[in-house]
């Protein structure tokens, strides 16, 4: 990786953490236990750049500006609300299982 990727990357994430700063609280406090699941389920496209993370804080700004609170955005399960997100990703748990699928196919 090239260091001026690594900047470009630097300056995407600061951009990124400050569209989360401006989010109303109760919009912060769910983002962060939402990424936090994201980057522990580990869909793949998240090795791609913030582009998912991005969604959906362009998802949460539509829902404060039409003056929505986070669980009416969400649902009140944001567990399902992750899932749905992630339903037709592939996860590193995917990649593992797949792994360990070939590795019993050879022997």
């Amino acid at each position: 990786m090239s260091i001026k990727k690594i900047i470009e990357g630097r300056k995407e994430w600061r951009a990124h953490v400050s569209r989360v700063k401006a989010l109303p609280q109760d919009y912060q406090i769910v983002y962060k236990e939402i990424q936090k699941y994201l980057f522990k389920v580990g869909p793949v496209e998240l090795n791609e750049g913030i582009g998912p993370l991005s969604e959906i804080i362009s998802f949460f700004e539509e829902g404060v500006i039409a003056g929505k609170r986070v669980l009416e955005v969400t649902g009140a399960d944001v567990a399902a609300f992750c899932d749905a997100l992630i339903e037709d990703s592939k996860t590193y748990a995917d990649l593992y299982q797949d792994s360990l699928n070939k590795k019993n196919l050879r022997e």
